[in-house]
């Protein structure tokens, strides 16, 4: 069972949306406003969110960006009618997991949930520290150094880093990093390897890491680092 946060301010769609996940196991709590989602976030650790973008006063967007900003990691899925590339990648920089697009089924939301939560639970059971050049990944604590400063990255980012960083200087494909960092490689583009990609690479070199993501083309990515080979 994982405790669910949805936040949808249609009634009849939250009735029918935290029904189906009821029934799936889960204890859903479901408001209709991102100030109450933002109240339920601070008492409970929720291990799932799902959330709908077109919302009064506080868009799905900001409700995402503020649990990042409060230190929440747990995965968020945007739920949109709107599809343009702009707008998911909007909401993935606003820190959110997935995108998923109006209508929409219940078994995909559940699908894309579960794929969610098994991400989560396959925690690293190895060396809780990985350490590739000037970059030290806590992976107990969710924290990066470079140079051994503190360096931001989202839940996802850290993810990707960890499994690129674990496997150096092996390449990883990206049905591999699907699967290990997103929970599957069958209800995820395999384009968002791509973005989270370039998102890692940007934070990397603005904290002047010695450490690089390299593209092995017809392959997928691999982490680079100097004396590493």
């Amino acid at each position: 069972m994982a405790r669910i946060l949805l936040v949808e301010d249609d009634v009849e769609m939250r009735g029918l949306v935290a029904d189906s996940l009821t029934a799936e196991g889960h204890e859903v709590t479901s408001v209709g406003d991102g100030v109450t989602a933002l109240i339920a976030a601070s008492g409970t650790d929720f291990d799932a969110a799902a959330i709908d973008v077109m919302l009064p006063e506080m868009t799905g967007f900001e409700i995402c960006r503020r649990l990042r900003q409060a230190e929440k990691t747990f995965p968020v899925i945007l739920v949109t009618a709107r599809d343009a590339v702009d707008d998911r990648i909007f909401g993935l920089d606003s820190g959110a997991d997935d995108y998923l697009t109006k209508p929409f089924s219940l078994a995909e939301l559940q699908a894309r949930l579960r794929a969610q939560l098994r991400g989560r639970a396959a925690a690293p059971t190895a060396a809780p520290l990985v350490e590739l050049g000037d970059l030290s990944l806590d992976t107990s604590a969710v924290r990066a150094r470079i140079g051994g400063r503190p360096v931001a990255f989202s839940l996802k980012e850290f993810s990707l880093l960890r499994h690129l960083a674990r496997s150096a200087p092996e390449p990883r494909s990206r049905a591999e990093i699907l699967a290990e960092v997103w929970g599957s490689a069958e209800h995820f583009d395999p384009t968002i390897v791509d973005q989270y990609v370039s998102y890692v690479r940007k934070k990397l070199a603005a904290a002047g890491s010695s450490v690089s993501i390299a593209t092995v083309r017809g392959v997928g990515y691999r982490c680079v680092a100097p004396g590493a080979e």
